[in-house]
């Protein structure tokens, strides 16, 4: 025996979150903020992507693999050049303003008081490893490589400031 079917309704509720919203787009053009690259934070990244380009291209270059220490170095110069990357990309694009819900001065306030950290000690990592190998072919190439990573840590340092000023503004108001 056979049970009937029952009757389907054909009106479907749909709803729509604050979330979603957010991300729909409304014209088909793309925000692009060509002064950000004139501004000292935007030079800073710039920089920073040059010269951590430098660092790890230097190191990956040789025979790094045989002093231990550039591992850590090379990691170091590596994600923080593609996050820095990636953060250029979402400054000049304006994203940040298309993704409220993200706290983007304290993200930012993190991001660069970590790499400054973090590259410092891979800065100084470098440098006392280079100092040993002083007889090795790849010399130059470390010995540059641990002059450009004490820069970039410069300018992570720097925009490390440029984000504190920005994150201490905003939670102040």
């Amino acid at each position: 025996m056979e049970e009937p079917q029952r009757a389907r309704s054909h009106t479907v509720n749909t709803t729509t979150s604050s979330f979603a919203e957010n991300f729909s787009t409304t014209s088909s053009s793309f925000a692009y903020d060509r002064e950000f690259l004139r501004t000292l934070p935007g030079l800073l990244i710039v920089a920073e992507i040059v010269l951590g380009l430098l660092v790890w291209t230097l190191i990956a270059g040789t025979e790094y693999f045989r002093v231990p220490a550039f591992g850590w170095v090379m990691f170091v110069a590596v994600f923080y050049w593609v996050l820095t990357v990636f953060f250029l990309i979402i400054y000049i694009t304006m994203t940040y303003t298309r993704i409220p819900q993200v706290p983007w001065t304290t993200v930012g306030l993190c991001f660069n008081g970590s790499a400054f950290v973090l590259y410092l000690s891979a800065a100084v990592v470098d440098a006392t490893s280079v100092s040993s190998e002083r007889d090795s072919h790849n010399f130059n190439s470390w010995a540059a490589s641990s002059f450009f990573a004490f820069l970039v840590t410069i300018c992570y340092a720097g925009n490390t400031y440029f984000s504190f000023i920005a994150w201490r503004s905003r939670t102040i108001q």
